[in-house]
């Protein structure tokens, strides 16, 4: 089975949405620690099922980047995207319920309405 990049320009970006967000899933579920400190937590203070949230969370992330990778079709680029869309629903509502107004959720919630933006604008033709 060969890797499918698209020719055309609207589908490369939905391509690399789904690229990075694999690759982000492969970091959180290699490098939980990291990701966890980097994303404003102390880890000295979490347990392994905390651990096993994040690594779960990052092994969810990059299956859904991989299946949009694999299959390239305009269903999974569509699921992508609004699985991104509502990752960045919540982070937003995080913003205002918690006062959560620091520079690393404002700029997470940026990166994954950019990320989503990439493939719904693909799939309902925006691009």
């Amino acid at each position: 089975m060969e890797l499918y990049f698209p020719s055309e320009l609207p589908e490369q970006l939905a391509f690399v949405s789904a690229a990075v967000v694999a690759v982000i899933g492969l970091l959180t579920l290699l490098f939980p620690a990291a990701v966890l400190k980097a994303a404003g937590f102390t880890t000295g203070e979490v347990a392994a099922e905390g651990f096993g949230a994040a690594r779960s969370s990052g092994g969810l992330q990059l299956g859904l980047g991989l299946a949009a990778l694999a299959l390239a079709q305009d269903f999974t680029y569509l699921m992508l995207g609004s699985a991104l869309a509502m990752a960045a629903l919540g982070r937003m509502l995080s913003l205002l319920l918690d006062r959560g107004w620091t520079g690393r959720n404002v700029l997470a919630v940026l990166l994954q309405l950019a990320l989503a933006s990439l493939p719904l604008g693909y799939v309902l033709g925006y691009f």
